[in-house]
């Protein structure tokens, strides 16, 4: 994500830090630097020109110049400008309403289908409301059976009426079938739209107007640059959408559309999609993604998602049988599901301060456990609970069965010993409490 933008600008605010002195002059060279950066990534020039002078009065402003630690001053001042340039702060999606309705928009293939579900989702499982999808997409083959697997995947209705071609029909008798069973959120998919196709334009025009939904939503395609920003302003004169999505984030973009759509239609972006899955759907925080920009890592984000697949019973379980040395391959299968959970492993990595730049040329796939799966899954239930037993019969058998070398069986098997070893000593600093004595009155 944004791996392209993300170090030349770190490389330009690196340049300014390793200056024996710091002038107006290389202030103004960096500055022009950060600007390259931003033109590169498809950002228009003068909203790059705009957001580097704001840079550079700042800093001048601060007395960078006379700081002692004026490079890192100058990072503040980036980190404070990107996250002003995003928006400042996050924005929640509007669910107020009996039911609140959330009308999808945007291009042909911007994803609005995929996003739906994934809002479903969301809705479903972060927000404890029930949710109903519609399906109002009556021109793409398939549309409606894509929806309808989605919602299957997810267990969330799909709302279809065989036969009918008129959007604003079908989504008018969706929420009427909404309040007959309580529903709480209505979410209506559209059929993707050119800007200039009149007739198309007039028809999300009508829904908007007949449904007057809580939340409007542009769902655009953060890989089409520049020309991301231009369609959206064209569809908020239209339709005057509450909110942008952008998906494919996690893909080949440059970043240009996320930097400067929020500052080019003043609408908040609300969510960002980073994956196919259906739980891959993150909440836009502006902070968070200049932290990113900036190589340092979104540490919050991480523990956020740690935290949901985080079962306290099972971590206090897991803490005595490290402190016992019974901590054995089922304990560490359970933990690579839960890891799996959290999302794409790349995602992660570069969640992490730092660590997206040292795996920047390391090709991270979300197969990346398979090895390690197979290797397990090879084993008797007798060796995944007692990992001292395997011996080299054991060994040789493992390997067969999981079609890995006796190598990589047996590497395997040392990380695996020296991760118990350092979990137990981490473990036994941060031991659980013993249980008080009750006291008797």
């Amino acid at each position: 994500m944004f791996e392209s933008i993300s170090s030349k600008i770190e490389k330009a605010l690196h340049t300014l830090r390793g200056k024996g002195s710091i002038t107006e002059i290389n202030v103004a060279e960096t500055v022009k630097e950060v600007r390259k950066a931003l033109l590169d990534a498809d950002v228009s020039y003068p909203i790059a020109k705009e957001f580097t002078d704001r840079v550079k009065n700042e800093a001048l402003g601060r007395n960078v110049i006379q700081s002692i630690e004026p490079g890192q001053l100058m990072v503040k001042i980036v980190h404070e400008k990107l996250t002003e340039l995003m928006g400042s702060e996050a924005v929640d999606v509007n669910l107020k309403g009996s039911p609140a309705v959330v009308l999808i928009a945007g291009l042909q293939g911007s994803g609005k289908t995929t996003f739906s579900a994934k809002l479903a989702n969301h809705i479903r499982t972060k927000k404890n409301k029930s949710v109903m999808l519609v399906a109002g997409d009556v021109y793409r083959p398939a549309a409606i059976s894509q929806l309808q697997t989605l919602g299957n995947q997810i267990q969330v209705p799909v709302y279809t009426e065989e036969g009918c071609r008129n959007p604003v029909e079908i989504a008018r008798n969706a929420v009427k079938e909404a309040k007959l069973k309580n529903i709480n959120v209505v979410i209506v998919d559209t059929a993707g739209r050119l800007a200039v196709d009149e007739e198309m334009m007039d028809e999300i025009s009508r829904l908007k107007s007949d449904l007057a939904p809580q939340e409007t939503l542009f769902v655009v395609d953060s890989m089409t640059g520049q020309d991301a920003v231009n369609t959206a302003k064209s569809f908020n004169e239209r339709i005057d959408f509450d909110g942008v999505v952008l998906t494919k984030l996690d893909g080949d973009t440059r970043g240009g559309a996320a930097l400067t759509i929020r500052y080019s239609v003043n609408k908040p972006i609300k969510f960002v999609g980073v994956g196919e899955k259906m739980d891959a759907l993150d909440v836009f925080h502006p902070d968070r993604m200049a932290s990113r920009i900036l190589g340092m890592g979104d540490v919050v984000s991480l523990v956020e998602r740690a935290q949901e697949q985080y079962d306290e019973a099972e971590a206090r379980k897991i803490q005595k049988k490290l402190i016992r040395n019974e901590y054995n391959f089922e304990d560490f299968l359970s933990q690579i599901g839960q890891i799996k959970k959290m999302g794409s492993i790349k995602d992660l990595i570069g969640m992490i301060p730092g660590m997206d730049k040292a795996t920047k040329d390391v090709e991270i796939g979300d197969d990346a456990f398979v090895p390690i799966e197979s290797m397990i899954g090879s084993m008797t239930p007798y060796e995944r609970h007692h990992p001292e037993c395997i011996n080299g019969s054991r060994k040789q058998r493992i390997a067969a069965g999981s079609g890995r070398s006796i190598q990589e069986v047996n590497r395997f098997l040392k990380q695996f010993e020296q991760t118990r070893k350092m979990m137990k000593t981490v473990s036994a600093k941060g031991s659980l409490p013993k249980p008080q004595p009750r006291r008797h009155r």
